[in-house]
């Protein structure tokens, strides 16, 4: 079954204003794929290395004389973090020759290669996340599909639940067990998957680094650590709080979220709707899901938080358009959704635009003035 990515015209079209694209995105969310698509339907010539493979690998000992052969191609270099001393020389080849299209790079993050690629290439690129599968790629009645398996592409592709579940387990193990030292990072496997349970079984609330630590038997900073690295991994969010002006004390914790909810059943136990539906958790993670929908149909140029007061005034998203004019989200897994009173006082105090209620209904309707219930297959409202 193909789905086509709607980030394919955007990269495409980067190509044509930029020297060096990048397509960042956790494992597996088809990163590969996508870059073999674009290669098939671009005119220019185009050369593809595999970083994981020997081969490509080896093509790149001597990098200069190999790179300066293709200077009229597009070169596309896939898992770019096996091999992060390329960025400065990509920069130097950029600088001689500053024509776009020249280089389109692959790869999963580490804070050292973020760091490097920053410091190397400022200026010379622009990035692209590639997320898991969403719901405008995926259509809207493959919803409960996207919300139990996920948007990894072989977990949702995945011929039964069960298959799914199998993959997203496999995925959890290779990611701690393999990807996780690749990008130089040493930390207990055992470890890891038992803070990243700890997260799920937490999904959006706001973190507290001291409460981690003591559950863990580990020092704040570590615990902080591990978070960061969950975060630039791809696979954690951490939605920041939006400080006003306003005579108010507000809370300035982060609220986490697993990102992925495939991810998140898998780490919780949840193989089947039955089992999800029946569970706790089932309201943070419909929260968790359309959170990162409504994220990845934002326009460039919008921020996004959430916001809460001291005495408990809540909205679970904030969104700031790019001229600074405010729109709450209010998140609800109910059909028959009703704004709380700490929205509405956030509402007012912070002066908000328009306001939404997403829930899993099927019908639109207004509930006060500029305020409305919206399904969640019709979130782009949100941004119009």
């Amino acid at each position: 079954m193909f789905i086509e990515r709607h980030l394919r015209k955007e990269i495409e079209r980067s190509l044509k204003a930029y020297p060096v694209v990048g397509i960042v995105g956790s494992r597996q969310t088809g990163k590969t794929t996508l870059a073999r698509q674009i290669q098939s339907n671009i005119k220019a010539k185009s050369i593809y290395l595999d970083l994981e493979l020997p081969s490509d690998f080896n093509k790149l000992r001597d990098a200069e004389i190999y790179l300066n052969q293709y200077a009229d191609h597009l070169v596309i270099i896939d898992e770019i973090q096996c091999q992060p001393t390329l960025f400065p020389l990509i920069r130097a080849l950029v600088d001689q020759n500053r024509k776009p299209g020249r280089f389109l790079i692959l790869g999963s993050a580490s804070p050292a290669l973020k760091r490097q690629a920053a410091e190397s290439l400022a200026g010379r690129i622009v990035y692209h996340e590639l997320t898991p599968f969403d719901l405008q790629e995926v259509d809207y009645g493959k919803m409960r599909r996207l919300w139990l398996r996920g948007g990894y592409p072989k977990s949702f592709l995945a011929g039964s639940d069960e298959e799914s579940v199998i993959w997203r387990e496999a995925f959890i193990k290779t990611y701690l067990e393999r990807d996780i030292p690749q990008l130089g990072i040493r930390i207990p496997a055992v470890q890891l998957r038992r803070f990243w349970t700890m997260l799920a079984h937490g999904q959006g609330q706001l973190w507290n680094a001291s409460q981690m630590a003591n559950n863990m038997g580990i020092s704040a900073p570590t615990v902080r650590h591990y978070l960061d690295i969950l975060d630039e991994t791809f696979v954690v969010r951490q939605l920041q709080p939006y400080y006003a002006n306003i005579k108010k004390r507000l809370i300035k914790s982060p609220k986490i979220y697993i990102r992925d909810t495939g991810v998140l059943h898998a780490l919780l136990g949840n193989r089947t709707l039955d089992a999800l539906y029946g569970h706790p958790a089932v309201g943070s993670s419909w929260e968790g899901l359309v959170i990162e929908q409504i994220i990845g149909i934002l326009p460039a140029g919008w921020q996004f938080f959430f916001y809460r007061s001291s005495s408990g005034a809540e909205i679970d998203l904030l969104l700031m358009n790019d001229k600074k004019a405010l729109i709450a989200v209010e998140i609800k897994y109910s059909l028959s959704p009703q704004a709380t009173k700490g929205f509405w006082t956030s509402y007012g105090d912070l002066g908000c635009r328009k306001g939404f209620i997403v829930y899993p209904g099927s019908e639109a309707y207004p509930l006060e003035k500029d305020v409305f219930v919206l399904p969640l297959k019709k979130i782009t409202d949100i941004v119009k």
